[in-house]
């Protein structure tokens, strides 16, 4: 018989972050990946375009996937299906990049982007299915407990591919150190994938009847977000929230420009971003289910961040800039995820979760327009003023949602 709050679920949920985090930081969009990428292209805005397909692939699919999971009295079966894909896209930009590597560097640059690219796609699937899991499984404070727990583990193991990518690139020249990191993290994410999915997932009885056509589902969800006022501010504030993109690929560009980065220290500034993660989330995040709040303090920490930016010369000042970076993050993630899934209705949570994610998506493509800023004004000022900016207004308008919610 299913129970709530069921502490082996938990685990499970735990041990996924921890192995998908193992793998994944490899290709941290402030970190290596910029690197990866400019190592085959010296252009800048392919850069923030290689930084948006990480993640940016995921809007095209959400309110399709929703479109469908909203009659679902199971999503753990689809979601170990996301899994299996998105394996496979890991592991081909590994081995594409061994295959071809410098020998053809615009044939390895497409292979990497239509790995990170999939590697997204199907995670708008995976994100629908997933929050519909969590909400399912785990009470209003456990599940801020077992969100925060999970962001633990994956810093924890963030620090561990840290270090073992600070190594891996400083033992290997490349374009073969990132081969073999990509080949060996998708063999790792792939033991989280496969505990996931032996989550026990109770059958949901409250669902909405599927419409006759994603048209007439478009034209409803629609019809439902006109109607939710807290529904569309929430979305504006998360959408500014994104505005860290514009600059956040770049920072490691700007700081190789100042001065020399060896491997190690870039495997450090992993390290230490992840060490905010868990410093965020064990003192922070953890002892707060004040969601709005949660979202508040993560603008100022980002806020924080951008401003020791501007005046960064050596990589103590920028391994605060991650550290910050770290604590940030953490929060908006599991605030964006929690605050969405508290004011929908339960039969409409996976539509719900798919305008709020489909529209704030919008924001993973903010490093092209980073990258584009960049390439005209030349200046990593203008590009942190320009973010500061835009994370005051939503620092000023998260605020206010609170008081949205209580009318």
């Amino acid at each position: 018989m299913f129970k709530l709050d069921d502490p082996k679920n938990n685990y499970k949920n735990i041990i996924h972050a921890f192995f998908l985090s193992l793998a994944i930081t490899i290709a941290e969009p402030s970190t290596i990946l910029p690197l990866m990428v400019h190592h085959f292209s010296d252009s800048v805005i392919i850069v923030g375009i290689f930084a948006s397909l990480l993640r940016g692939g995921a809007i095209v699919i959400q309110l399709y996937a929703a479109f469908h999971a909203q009659a679902y009295q199971r999503v753990l079966p689809y979601l170990s299906k996301v899994f299996f894909f998105r394996f496979l896209s890991w592991l081909m930009i590994g081995v594409s990049i061994f295959l071809f590597g410098e020998t053809n560097k615009p044939l390895t640059l497409f292979f990497i982007g239509v790995g990170l690219f999939f590697f997204s796609f199907t995670a708008g699937f995976g994100a629908i299915y997933f929050k519909e899991l969590q909400a399912k499984l785990f009470s209003k404070t456990y599940r801020g407990k077992s969100m925060a727990h999970r962001q633990i583990a994956g810093s924890v193991a963030s620090i561990i591919s840290g270090g073992v990518a600070g190594y891996v690139l400083h033992r290997f020249d490349a374009p073969l150190n990132y081969a073999y990191l990509f080949i060996v993290s998708s063999l790792l994410m792939a033991i989280g994938f496969v505990i996931f999915s032996t989550i026990e997932e109770p059958i949901k009885q409250n669902v909405s009847v599927k419409e006759k056509s994603f048209k007439l589902f478009m034209k409803n969800s629609k019809l439902l977000l006109k109607s939710d006022k807290r529904l569309q501010q929430q979305i504006i504030v998360i959408l500014l929230s994104f505005s860290y993109l514009l600059a956040m690929p770049f920072v490691i560009l700007n700081a190789n420009s100042s001065f020399t980065l060896t491997g190690w220290m870039l495997g450090g500034f992993i390290t230490v971003q992840m060490l905010g993660s868990i410093i965020g989330s064990s003192l922070l995040w953890t002892r707060i289910d004040n969601y709005e709040k949660m979202l508040s303090l993560s603008f100022i920490f980002i806020i924080i961040a951008f401003v020791i930016a501007l005046f960064a010369k050596d990589a103590y000042g920028y391994a605060l800039i991650f550290l910050l970076f770290g604590v940030a993050l953490d929060g908006f993630n599991n605030s964006g995820m929690n605050l969405v899934i508290e004011i929908a209705p339960e039969e409409k949570r996976p539509v719900y979760t798919a305008i709020q994610t489909n529209i704030t998506s919008i924001g993973l493509f903010f490093p092209i327009l980073g990258g584009i800023i960049l390439k005209f004004v030349e200046s990593y000022t203008v590009i942190y003023l320009l973010t500061i900016t835009l994370l005051l207004i939503g620092f000023f308008l998260s605020l206010r949602l609170k008081k949205i919610k209580e009318e």
